[in-house]
């Protein structure tokens, strides 16, 4: 997760917000072009990096209203620069309780931004219009898209319709409440601290926070892994209460011999370090094929003093890295459409297009297949997508035990439903502090 998601987009000394729009026009078309808004933000200047971010998360969350009411103002659409600063600035217009900045501010810091851009000056009076007719004609312009449910929702039409079908009760609570920011969670290294011991040492520095598990913890505000106490010390790491339910989950059973473990799918490596904190005796290889990526599981172990045999590897291909040894533990967490994390990296629903789901099934089905002959008879593996679509969670497991009559479905959440703040859905049981859209299924492999 980034940990700088919702940070302020100015200080009282910070860059001319029209630097900050033009930057967010930037990555706001880069993502309709199809770019990831993660690799786009390297691009940003330093200095400028924490306010563009959280301007355009904000835009991305109301791109859909945005750019219907762009439509309504502008039935022919403006060159692709144009379009992004303008449906950006009618985004952070429309917001709800936009308070960050004074409309006229706003709308003087846009036509700025447009003047001063080689590829939007031309179109800096189109720009302006629109502002304007929008200040006069707010109400009358959101009543003729009110029947746009990618105006309403600020989601692809097919997004909706999938939602409505996977879950018919709660489609909409989950498209509501992923318009607002998640929560910022820590998880405790067990191995170094106690919740009682860190909730000590946040208050010690006014950092309001609150328990959400047993070794979790929620912060009142995101802030700079930086500044929070312990986490260069190692003592906590950040991690979505949802996630932290995976390792308990599958070493639940395991004897006191040292386990061999597979994380087949590891980066940035959260699971793996949370796996060795419970379980240090365990002998864990971590694999991840994007090299890259694969440093990051290192980093995140180094910090927290712990030690995993990581490779760059392909999971769905064992002959090129198994030792023929069989695992205990699998930990399955593999490539999904991230439909369950939207509220982390509000990007994702402007990127996944509809045929990305059953290609992204056939990659897990592909993933189950390679790595259950890895395991031992009486072990256990642990299937995780973040997604909350049925295709990619409750679909392919169902249709692995058809072809599996030696595996067994052990107790586990199954769909995990993102609420918000206020409580949402299901806010009890297995949804209890579930703060992103998660799948998990808990298999075992019978002996003999």
């Amino acid at each position: 997760m980034s940990v700088q998601t919702e940070a302020q987009a100015t200080t009282p000394h910070g860059p001319p917000l029209w630097r900050q729009l033009q930057w967010t026009a930037k990555l706001v078309q880069g993502v309709m072009a199809g770019q990831s808004l993660a690799t786009q933000l390297n691009q940003v200047p330093g200095e400028l990096r924490s306010g563009v971010q959280a301007l355009t998360f904000e835009v991305l969350r109301g791109l859909g209203l945005a750019t219907a009411v762009r439509s309504q103002l502008v039935p022919r659409r403006p060159p692709a620069p144009a379009d992004a600063l303008l449906c950006s600035v009618l985004a952070l217009m429309l917001a709800p309780g936009a308070e960050r900045y004074a409309l006229h501010t706003l709308a003087d810091q846009a036509v700025e931004a447009a003047k001063r851009g080689r590829d939007t000056r031309n179109q800096a009076g189109l720009i302006n219009a629109c502002i304007r007719r929008l200040s006069k004609e707010r109400e009358g312009l959101l009543q003729r898209v009110a029947n746009d449910p990618v105006a309403r929702w600020n989601y692809p039409a097919w997004w909706v319709k999938q939602l409505r079908s996977d879950h018919p009760k709660d489609w909409q609570t989950i498209l509501g409440q992923s318009q607002y920011p998640a929560p910022m969670v820590l998880r405790v290294n067990v191995r170094r601290s106690t919740l009682d011991a860190v909730m000590a040492d946040l208050a010690a520095h006014d950092i309001a926070a609150a328990p959400v598990g047993e070794a979790a913890i929620q912060l009142a505000r995101p802030m700079p892994v930086a500044a929070i106490p312990g986490f260069a010390e190692g003592r906590v790491s950040v991690q979505s209460a949802a996630a932290q339910r995976a390792a308990p989950l599958l070493l639940a059973g395991l004897g006191t011999q040292p386990p061999r473990i597979l994380d087949a799918c590891a980066a940035p490596g959260g699971k793996t370090a949370h796996m060795l904190e419970l379980r240090p005796d365990a002998q864990v290889t971590a694999l991840e094929v994007d090299a890259v990526r694969a440093a990051r599981i290192g980093e995140t172990l180094t910090r927290l003093g712990l030690h995993a045999d990581v490779r760059v590897a392909d999971a769905a291909k064992p002959a090129d890295w198994w030792d023929g040894l069989a695992f205990d533990r699998i930990m399955l967490d593999a490539p999904c459409s991230a439909s369950g994390i939207v509220r982390r990296h509000p990007d994702i629903r402007w990127l996944r297009r509809q045929t990305d789901i059953a290609a992204l099934a056939a990659l897990q089905a592909g993933l189950l297949e390679a790595l259950w002959p890895l395991l031992a008879p009486g072990g256990r593996m642990l299937y995780v997508t973040c997604s909350v679509f049925r295709e990619e969670g409750e679909g392919r497991i169902q249709a692995f035990f058809a072809q599996h009559p030696e595996a067994q479905a052990l107790p586990a959440p199954g769909h995990l439903l993102p609420r918000g703040d206020s409580g949402g859905i299901a806010a009890t049981g297995e949804n209890a502090r579930c703060d992103d859209g998660f799948y998990y299924a808990l298999l075992a492999k019978r002996p003999g």
